[in-house]
């Protein structure tokens, strides 16, 4: 069920309550440039964005925000149009004259970041709040005045030091900064806010939602939301990180409006978030079992369900990745290539990538060969007992039952999956499967609320006798388009593992190549943080304010860095929320002038005023330096 929200007017449309989600971008052109900004915000007005946000750093960017709202207006177009205010607060009450709504950020409105301790008592930090309520005020009453809404939207990058100082670096900080905000303006009698907790890290992003939710709804609040994954990246990836974040909370039934944050053209952004979006249409209530249903899992902090070791599944074991071969004759060694295992004849031995799967799925069939490394096979349980079981030569094959199947099997590997629904849980099943401790459940589900299903099947494993029990969540996805594919797998196994639910992952539809599969199920993974395969890029997307070409840029730095597995580097097109944001990431690329970028080590200035054209080799020589850089394998050469 959707939560309730105050439902608000902006311009000529209707947000929260009963409206319909509604999706938005932003655009990246200079606001100065009138004629460009018009032209970009009738283009994302063309494709489906419902409002369209673009930057006023300056007094002067707020006054030609007039002569852009009358192009849209002259053109017949009536889409809300939202200034995205930094820093100053006299360019947010200019622009308030001309746009419908204003979106603050409440890290840098009043306050500065640099990374500073400050030690506060109540009554300086109450002498704090009220510096800052002097501030937000006149925008606040202007808004009433006029018929604005404002946006409060916190940014864990750009978290003030005042309130990482008192409240941490945390979902916490990010709630109280929005809600201090907040309390102003309904001192002045002014609730047509909407509020918004954008993080790079899903976890962070999920978790501060959450949070905020709670206190409002304690309090009586039910400001609409914004959601959105900051900094979300480019490609598949991008499209990954946003469903986890983004998709989670749709699932949980929070978010009035969505905008996704791509490295790519703005107009990118619209298809990506109208599929999010549209999934909900027609959505039906989630069914629960008889009796209230009571979570397992603390919503506001990160701990991983405990299971058995099973080989090198469960405990403390990253998760597993199961990708399914769809042969029709003899499997041969080419067709591992898409599940990341490449043969070579010369040398006689396997080129390993660091996304190769774990298992794979035969069906059938017995693989022929010598396995790679520590791979995996399993097979129907059938098959297994007529094809490989006592076969001279097969090396790590292991059966699939079904719940059916179980009840009947004589003859048991050294580790035995079974196939379940929600519906299959019950005590008496799982807690003779606990005494074993040699078996691992592969939870599926048909359900159209797949994430609901899959997260209340773990928790029912552990209620109803199953503790510790390791499971791999299992999604099957048929007639959806290729986007759609990556969006709701990543929403629906996603929002299990963002709350350390589930040991594996199986990422199963029709149509997609068992590359796209297998690379899609690490990213997922990538995503919620829970295994990490490959370099993660807090890449933030481009606006009016970005300094140099995002996308080209950050294709270099990829080109460049690609195989540093684990190395988080953050490319950001500015100062507003560069530093903050790339806090959580090793080396950061900054635009900081005309031509000019500024490189950091985590929160650290070390090299400034790069000339932009030198920029990706002083990245490469300040991660040697640092003794971070490894060379490109042969393999990957």
């Amino acid at each position: 069920m959707r939560r309730k929200s105050r439902k608000i007017q902006v311009g000529s449309l209707s947000l929260g309550g009963d409206a319909p989600i509604r999706i938005q971008s932003m655009t990246t052109t200079d606001t100065l440039n009138i004629k460009a900004s018009i032209d970009q915000t009738l283009s994302l007005i063309h494709v489906g964005s419902e409002f369209v946000r673009l930057t006023a750093p300056s007094i002067k960017d707020s006054d030609a925000l007039e002569h852009i709202v009358k192009g849209v207006r002259e053109m017949g177009k009536d889409t809300p149009i939202v200034a995205d205010i930094h820093f100053t607060p006299n360019a947010a009450l200019r622009a308030a004259d001309f746009v419908e709504k204003v979106r603050v950020n409440p890290g840098n409105y009043a306050d500065k970041k640099k990374f500073a301790i400050h030690e506060y008592t109540d009554e300086s930090y109450a002498e704090e709040l009220i510096r800052i309520k002097e501030k937000f005020t006149p925008l606040v009453l202007k808004c009433k005045e006029l018929g604005r809404v404002i946006r409060i939207g916190t940014n864990h990058g750009s978290l003030s030091d005042r309130i990482t100082s008192r409240y941490g670096d945390t979902p916490l900080g990010m709630v109280e900064s929005a809600i201090e905000f907040l309390r102003i303006a309904e001192e002045c009698e002014f609730y047509d806010l909407v509020i918004s907790m954008k993080s790079s890290n899903t976890l962070v992003m999920i978790q501060a939602y959450r949070l905020l939710v709670s206190r409002m709804d304690a309090e009586g609040m039910y400001y609409p939301l914004h959601l959105g994954v900051t900094e979300a990246g480019e490609g598949e990836d991008g499209r990954i990180k946003s469903a986890v974040g983004i998709g989670t909370l749709l699932e949980e039934g929070v978010g009035d409006t969505i905008r996704v944050s791509l490295t790519e053209s703005p107009e990118a952004e619209i298809p990506v978030a109208r599929a999010l979006v549209d999934r909900y249409k027609q959505r039906s209530e989630f069914e629960l079992t008889a009796g209230e249903f009571v979570s397992m899992i603390d919503p506001f902090s990160y701990t991983k369900r405990k299971t058995f070791q099973i080989g090198k599944i469960g405990d403390k074991n990253a998760p597993i990745v199961i990708s399914s071969l769809r042969v029709k004759g003899e499997i041969s060694h080419i067709n591992l290539v898409g599940a990341g295992y490449r043969y070579s004849i010369a040398d006689d031995k396997w080129n390993i990538a660091d996304r190769a799967c774990d298992v794979i799925f035969s069906g059938s069939k017995v693989v022929p060969f010598p396995l790679p490394g520590t791979l995996m096979v399993l097979m129907n349980g059938g098959d297994w007992l007529s094809k490989a079981m006592g076969t001279d030569g097969v090396e790590r094959h292991y059966p699939v039952w079904d719940k059916k199947e179980w009840g009947r099997v004589k003859s048991f590997a050294k580790v035995n999956f079974i196939k379940v629904e929600r519906a299959d849980l019950t005590k008496k099943f799982l807690e003779g499967l606990v005494l074993r401790q040699d078996v691992v459940l592969i939870l599926e589900t048909t359900s159209e609320n797949a994430m609901m299903d899959l997260r209340m099947a773990v928790e029912e494993v552990e209620k109803n006798g199953g503790v510790g029990l390791p499971v791999v969540l299992k999604r099957v996805l048929k007639n959806v388009g290729r986007e759609e594919f990556t969006l709701y797998q990543s929403t629906d196994l996603g929002g299990v593992l963002i709350d350390g639910l589930g040991d594996g992952v199986w990422v199963e539809g029709e149509g997609v190549s068992l590359s796209d599969r297998n690379n899609l199920a690490f990213g997922i993974l990538q995503a919620t943080r829970t295994r990490i395969s490959q370099t993660e890029y807090i890449s933030c997307p481009s606006c009016g304010r970005t300094l140099f070409d995002l996308e080209e840029t950050t294709a270099k730095i990829r080109l460049a860095t690609g195989h540093l597995k684990g190395l988080k580097i953050g490319i950001m097109g500015c100062i507003v929320n560069g530093p903050g944001e790339m806090a959580d990431a090793d080396y950061g690329y900054v635009g900081t002038g005309v031509g000019k970028i500024t490189l950091y080590k985590e929160k650290e200035v070390v090299r400034k005023n790069v000339p932009e054209i030198e920029g990706v080799e002083a990245l490469i020589d300040l991660i040697k330096k640092e003794g971070d850089w490894v060379d490109v394998p042969e393999t990957l050469s």
